[in-house]
């Protein structure tokens, strides 16, 4: 049995190997979709472990509110399913700042966020940039400090200076070799005072962190006329339980707010929250690209039933010299394994590829289990998509076969 099993593996490599061109064509399909659900996988992985790290940076006493309601909730009730987001319709003001500012006796930090496109010119040179609206507490509270010059402080804040910190990008970009501090730049009409560079950051949230610039939160408002604050980087203070901070910062939004209107994250909810997000999505784009493994496999099926046609007075001489149903069958199938299989061991290979080739900014990581799932999900394609034209070859009748033109 094992010496027949084997005999008819070699004879459909041969038949395989004897059409080169065309198995390649075939395993087409499957070598992409394979590659791409490892490569998007990978993806996906390595960006949960970036943010994850990033944000673990911020400190265990670091809270985020947010605008809207982001329910940590599997369907709508209790903790620690997919995140649903409420409404996030802008609602914080100056006097939400103040308010936190003044009466959160548990927090030690508490500063404005807000994020606009614009363009930085100086000297004839322009750069399309994000201009992120901070507080005085930027540094500390994002762990980035100046390399060049200084940050602003809290009175140059109150008082909604024209001031601004570039971006390591920025700055290069702008003035190459030129000491920045000092100069004058044009935002958005506006003339702003370089007072610092930022040290090199890289990429945070899907955003590059060094082509940024940095302006007073305060400042932002008045110079893109916005008159609400998008979001809140706080900091507890540290002898004080983050729950004890939050609920504060709760009481005192609830003043003036209702619960849909915010949410207040601490580091460990944020982190789960992206990584929940990251998750789905990475098994979403998995699934877009899977479906090319489905196209593989009709595709290894029309080619087999091509194949059955063209090999009629084949398969009709061995059924004349003893070759059993089962025998024909079960070549055809291991022809369309052969080429499944190997399509997606390339896929594999060329996803772990990818893989490796983005290290450089992107911590990737190739699972066990992504490998195991593209090679199993081959394997069983081969075997549902042979099996049709396995049938066909192995149901023809001997002497129709040869007669066969």
């Amino acid at each position: 049995m094992m010496d027949k099993l084997l005999e008819t593996f070699k004879l459909a490599i041969i038949t395989l190997r004897a059409n080169k061109l065309r198995s390649l064509l075939t395993m087409l399909g499957i070598i992409i979709g394979v590659s791409s659900v490892i490569l998007l996988i990978s993806i996906g992985s390595g960006l949960k472990i970036y943010i994850t790290g990033q944000l673990q940076g911020l400190g265990s006493n670091s809270l985020y509110v947010m605008p809207g309601n982001l329910e940590l909730q599997p369907g709508g009730g209790g903790s620690g399913g997919t995140p649903g987001a409420g409404t996030g319709i802008l609602k914080f003001t100056l006097n939400h700042y103040h308010e936190l500012t003044q009466k959160g006796t548990t927090l030690q930090a508490v500063m404005g966020y807000s994020e606009n496109n614009g363009t930085v010119s100086y000297a004839g040179r322009n750069k399309t940039i994000q201009v992120a609206g901070v507080g005085y507490q930027y540094p500390g509270v994002r762990n980035q400090y100046p390399i060049q010059g200084t940050f602003f402080n809290f009175s140059q804040q109150e008082a909604g200076k024209k001031l601004i910190v570039l971006g390591k990008t920025v700055a290069d970009d702008l003035f190459g070799n030129e000491d920045p501090v000092g100069k004058k730049v044009t935002l958005v009409d506006n003339k702003f005072t370089v007072v610092g560079v930022l040290e090199k950051k890289g990429g945070f949230g899907g955003v590059d962190m060094d082509n940024q610039v940095f302006i007073p939160f305060t400042t932002a408002m008045t110079t893109f006329d916005v008159d609400k604050i998008q979001s809140f980087w706080i900091q507890a203070k540290d002898d004080v339980p983050i729950e004890e901070a939050k609920e504060e910062i709760e009481k005192i939004l609830l003043r003036t707010l209702k619960e849909d209107d915010f949410s207040v994250l601490d580091t460990g909810s944020l982190i789960s929250v992206i990584a929940q997000v990251l998750g789905v999505l990475t098994i979403a784009l998995a699934g877009i690209a899977a479906i090319s493994l489905i196209v593989g496999g009709i595709g290894i099926m029309n080619i087999m039933l091509v194949s059955v046609t063209e090999r009629t007075k084949e398969i009709g001489l061995r059924k004349a010299v003893g070759a059993t149903p089962k025998i024909i069958m079960t070549q055809f199938l291991i022809e369309s394994m052969v080429l499944s299989v190997t399509g997606g061991v390339i896929g594999i290979l060329l996803g772990a590829a990818g893989s490796l080739a983005m290290r450089s900014f992107l911590p990737t990581t190739v699972s066990f289990w992504s490998v195991f799932l593209a090679f199993s999900v081959s394997v069983i394609i081969g075997v549902v998509f042979g099996v049709l034209p396995a049938g066909r070859a192995a149901k023809l009748n001997p002497i129709q076969a040869l007669r066969y033109e």
